[in-house]
């Protein structure tokens, strides 16, 4: 009994009262000794186990004086008396309210549902699908500078992504009844050469003059990873059995093979070239055409190169021996041949096959380059093959006959790239030099 008065009589079990300024000058100018409590009375008495340090995760900060910690009361945990006047003033005082952050981005503009797409958009007719397109139905505005590239969702067909001078990145709803511009990815912080879309998911991939290749997630409307090279990226191509590979071609000539997944480049394919101008996978994956710039070089067989993904070599050697540079190459989606648009105001056929021949006899002609990076793309059916032009028309060649079939006045300046929709080959979108997207039907 006299070893638990002994214990109890000890007050240092209790914690001490906060010590003020005042407080401790007071006990400066008097001091005094401290006075004991008095004993409890035996009815009073009870058992008090030894007080432990609380956890953790039982203590909460106080958001208006975050410098007093607070422990959460649980039953039979003793309570000291600064932490009942504490827990007293907590509860007298408002709700403290935490601010959520806001659903508004700038990156969404708008919806990216085709709920407001109209039904003639997603249900046409045999003979409405056969025709061609014929007038401007759709304008979009937005880019301050040349649109360098424009590119349809194969998987949400009513998306139209496009790039920019002004490193902007937009994402169109295009048939839209509300917000036409629904995303909008500034993260470049220089212009914007080249967008793609990723056969899977919402997935958009561009590049441009900062030396990084971004990809953003579409639905969400955020980057998700970034590619950085020790060189302006000026186009990207993914593969086209494996999304989780692309391909990049820079103004130092270099062409890298990147995994997604790891943000490090698998292969690389190193030639003598200048500045990459378009690539292109040939069907399976394992082979991709480059184009590069040779003007400043004086070397002919450079400009067109077919390459073997995995070996890492070239199997060709003086494919396109004219000295014109070609900033467009696209492969036929049935035929084993691929086109380059060439500086020659020309549209060159090639085989596909060993030896990659150039086709002497046949080629797309009419229309003017003129220096400009004019592009060319064919319908998805590949009767057709449409190209852009620098006078701004945009032109339309049957494919087997290689004569002109249509010819649209697009806008007044150069008619920089041309795409199919690709599930309706009656609409073409186009963009400009001045900044303007368009889609004819």
């Amino acid at each position: 009994m006299d070893l638990l008065r002994n214990s109890y009589a000890n007050d240092s079990d209790d914690e001490p009262e906060p010590v003020t300024e005042n407080r401790l000058t007071s006990k400066t100018a008097t001091p005094s000794l401290p006075s004991k409590r008095p004993y409890p009375e035996p009815e009073e008495r009870q058992y008090k186990p030894t007080r432990k340090p609380n956890p953790p995760y039982s203590s909460y900060s106080d958001p208006q004086t975050s410098s007093s910690t607070i422990p959460i009361t649980f039953p039979g945990r003793y309570v000291s008396k600064r932490e009942r006047s504490l827990l007293a003033s907590l509860s007298t005082a408002p709700p403290t309210q935490i601010q959520k952050p806001s659903v508004n981005s700038p990156t969404v503009l708008g919806s990216i549902s085709d709920s407001q797409v109209p039904r003639h958009v997603l249900s046409k007719g045999s003979s409405f699908r056969t025709g061609m397109p014929s007038r401007m139905s759709v304008s979009l505005t937005g880019h301050t500078k040349a649109v360098t590239s424009i590119d349809w969702s194969t998987s949400h067909v009513h998306l139209l992504a496009s790039a920019g001078l002004d490193g902007a990145v937009y994402v169109w709803n295009v048939w839209s009844s509300g917000e036409k511009k629904v995303r909008s990815f500034l993260h470049h912080n220089a212009p914007v050469k080249d967008v793609k879309w990723s056969k899977q998911g919402l997935s958009l991939l561009s590049c441009g003059y900062d030396c990084t290749s971004r990809l953003f997630d579409v639905e969400r409307g955020v980057e998700t990873q970034a590619f950085k090279e020790d060189q302006v990226v000026g186009v990207v191509k993914f593969h086209p059995d494996n999304a989780n590979l692309f391909l990049s071609g820079g103004l130092k000539g270099s062409l890298r093979l990147w995994d997604i997944r790891s943000n490090k480049v698998v292969h690389e394919y190193v030639k003598d070239l200048g500045p990459i101008l378009d690539v292109e996978f040939m069907p399976g994956g394992k082979r991709f055409v480059s184009s590069s710039d040779v003007s400043g070089r004086n070397i002919s067989e450079n400009a067109v190169i077919v390459w073997d993904v995995s070996r890492e070599v070239p199997l060709s050697n003086q494919v396109y021996a004219e000295a014109y540079t070609c900033p467009c190459i696209k492969h036929h989606p049935r035929d084993s041949v691929f086109i380059a648009q060439s500086h020659g105001n020309y549209t060159a056929i090639f085989s596909a096959n060993p030896p990659f021949k150039l086709n002497k006899y046949k080629r797309y002609e009419g229309h003017w380059v003129a220096g400009f990076p004019i592009k060319c793309n064919f319908s998805p059916d590949g009767e057709t093959l449409v190209s852009g032009s620098s006078d701004g028309f945009i032109y339309v060649f049957g494919y087997k006959s290689t004569e002109l079939i249509k010819k649209l006045k697009a806008y007044e300046h150069p008619c920089v790239d041309v795409a199919y929709h690709p599930v309706l080959p009656n609409v073409i979108a186009c963009c400009s030099w001045d900044g303007q997207v368009s889609v004819f039907e």
